[in-house]
């Protein structure tokens, strides 16, 4: 019999983290060897634990975010396979998550038996992402003209957040002009001519989460 498949948790809710313990049991090729609640110390116990897989929320309240913890994951010696499992289905959240390193991309409303293949997926090395993550991913490559660059989604992300030109240029070590060139485009793209409504057209499209 081949070794089971090793798994790391990453959620800082303990009650989505039993609900996930409880979806891995029963399955003879898993065998979950440890937890976390935060992004460091999903990056520590990684490193510690050296598991094959790593299921990894994206929003973990204080600290860093998912996508940051699973680029420090992936960018170690013999590192584990990232399975980002998180209820955000964004393009921003998606690009994010897939540019830091991740193999797959699984909502948490996926039924068990889509978890358990793609866990085995991500621990052979190959991808698994919900069928509305691949839906998205394939418009991108269809029409990549009318799409947001990761660069514009961040920048429209913070817009949302309202922030203003110069705390956008600060956060993002951009000048105050590329910033700019970065709205003037998102404006062609999305068809708008202020802030505002680029945020409420973004956020109708699944772009970005709403504020």
């Amino acid at each position: 019999m081949s070794a089971a498949i090793r798994i790391l948790l990453v959620d800082d809710h303990p009650v989505v983290r039993s609900g996930i313990r409880a979806m891995l049991l029963g399955q003879p090729d898993f065998e979950l060897v440890g937890e976390a609640a935060t992004g460091e110390d999903g990056v520590t116990e990684a490193v510690r634990l050296r598991p094959d897989v790593v299921l990894m929320d994206l929003r973990l309240g204080p600290g860093i975010h998912g996508s940051e913890a699973t680029r420090r994951i992936v960018a170690g010696d013999g590192a584990p396979r990232v399975l980002v499992l998180t209820t955000f289905d964004t393009d921003a959240d998606i690009l994010a998550a897939i540019e830091a390193g991740a193999t797959g991309y699984l909502l948490k409303d996926a039924p068990s038996e889509e978890l358990h293949a793609a866990i085995r997926s991500a621990a052979s090395g190959a991808s698994a992402l919900a069928p509305s993550v691949a839906s998205r991913l394939l418009g991108r490559v269809r029409a990549p003209e009318g799409t947001l660059s990761p660069r514009e989604l961040e920048v429209l992300g913070h817009v949302a957040e309202g922030l203003s030109n110069r705390q956008i240029s600060k956060r993002m070590f951009l000048s105050e002009t590329t910033v700019k060139t970065h709205l003037v485009r998102i404006y062609a793209k999305l068809g708008v001519d202020s802030r505002t409504a680029a945020v409420a057209v973004a956020t109708r499209r699944g772009l970005i989460r709403p504020s």
